[in-house]
């Protein structure tokens, strides 16, 4: 099979860089930085065969459970919303938030995020 160029033998194994997929600057504005906003109105929908955004992998191979998935992290998330109040603690407010990530097998944040809950009182 020729693809992008390249002759790939038959029962080669290629691995798909999914980490640099979902960063692709011909794709995304500002790919290192996350902005919420850039998927509220955007066409791109996770649960289909758009690659630029590969969360639950695709195709035959898709993750089963994805929209089991999807709606628990809805609820867990409008739940954590709906009954707290979020603040930096006292330590690091004014300070800015530092969102740099650290490349591993997963990517995580490198200082992690921390957080005061506050019961919600109306």
């Amino acid at each position: 099979m020729k693809f992008g160029g390249y002759n790939i033998l038959s029962k080669t194994r290629v691995l798909i860089n999914v980490f640099a997929i979902q960063r692709d600057p011909k794709i995304w504005d500002r790919p290192e930085e996350f902005i919420s906003e850039r998927l509220k109105d955007n066409q791109v929908d996770f649960k289909s065969l758009d690659i630029e955004l590969i969360l639950f992998g695709g195709g035959r191979r898709g993750c089963p459970g994805i929209l089991f998935g999807v709606a628990i992290a809805k609820y867990v998330i409008a739940n954590l919303l709906c009954w707290f109040d979020w603040k930096l603690p006292s330590s690091k407010v004014g300070k800015d938030l530092d969102m740099t990530e650290v490349n591993a097998l997963t990517v995580f944040k490198k200082v992690p995020l921390e957080l005061v809950a506050i019961p919600y009182s109306s």
